[in-house]
């Protein structure tokens, strides 16, 4: 009987040890502060950080202790990867996640960097489904089995010019978000079928006008490279919401309002206001636009 009872004992101890060891580790890592070290890292490579509010700082503080903690950081092409530099992406990526009641990108596990541009395989398919094997030159990638790839010269790029609207730790973490509803396509998870009408409407719009204004060659305030693909255009409004708030306030208010929705943050308040840019430098948005998201 007594062995009968501590065979049960074991077993049950075995089946809950998994998920209580991993919650209870999270715990006592959360319990601890940013370290020293952390916080000048901070300092110096993301200095915007400094700009948020003091709440807004210890809830970021926070995520990027169990970021760190969560996920797994590997050099590529001989780098070795630093504390500088995991801190650094874990901050930008953490930026994404404050206000909002979510896991710490749960279906991420791995982080890989390379030094600056490294080159993936992209095949092509051709007329009659015929798949031609090709390479494209890349910065960044986002994939939906837990991996994220960055170029490191890339991720310093992105943090010395917080004012360009070009962020590539932004832009691949968004790619996360978005694929958290299922896909990549566009459209997070928002919540209620209302929240999605009104993203769908707004956002189709906007990803219409880039793309009239890409294939025209103007100037606008987001990238033209958000005119490749809804995916695309929820990235690279991300990079230009965060870096870039508020000139796409101006430009795209409803847009801004609905990702200021979404993100639970205004980033006007940890810039000041540029100054206004010469008569006509960005064209008016075409008129109407197609349905569907």
């Amino acid at each position: 009987m007594i062995d009968a009872i501590s065979f049960i004992a074991l077993s049950a101890f075995g089946v809950l040890l998994p998920i209580f060891w991993p919650r209870w580790r999270l715990r006592r890592v959360l319990a601890r502060p940013l370290p020293p070290a952390a916080l000048d890292i901070l300092r110096r490579k993301v200095p915007v950080v400094g700009r948020l509010a003091p709440g807004l700082q210890t809830q970021l503080h926070r995520l990027i202790v169990q970021f760190l903690h969560q996920k797994k950081f590997i050099g590529c092409a001989g780098l070795e990867v630093s504390d500088e530099m995991a801190v650094t992406i874990a901050a930008q990526a953490c930026l994404l996640l404050l206000n909002r009641p979510s896991k710490v990108y749960p279906a991420l596990h791995t982080i890989l960097l390379y030094p600056g541009e490294f080159v993936a395989r992209r095949d092509q398919v051709g007329p009659g489904g015929v798949v031609t094997p090709g390479r494209s030159s890349m910065l960044g990638e986002s994939w939906d089995d837990g991996r994220v790839v960055l170029a490191w010269d890339a991720v310093q790029r992105g943090t010395a010019d917080w004012s360009d609207g070009q962020n590539v730790v932004l832009h691949e973490f968004a790619h996360q978000l978005d694929s958290e509803s299922g896909r990549a396509n566009g459209a997070p998870y928002l919540g209620s079928p209302d929240s999605y009408r009104n993203w769908s409407e707004v956002l189709q719009r906007d990803y219409q006008h880039l793309r009239f204004h890409a294939m025209h060659r103007q100037r606008t305030v987001m990238d033209h490279y958000g005119a490749t693909n809804p995916a695309e255009f929820f990235a690279v409004a991300t990079e230009t919401f965060f870096e870039k708030p508020w000139q796409m306030a101006e430009h795209h208010a409803e847009l801004f309002a609905e990702f200021a929705k979404y993100y639970r943050v205004d980033p006007r308040q940890w810039q000041a206001q540029p100054p206004p840019p010469p008569a006509e430098e960005l064209p008016a948005a075409p008129h109407g636009h197609a349905a569907g998201w």
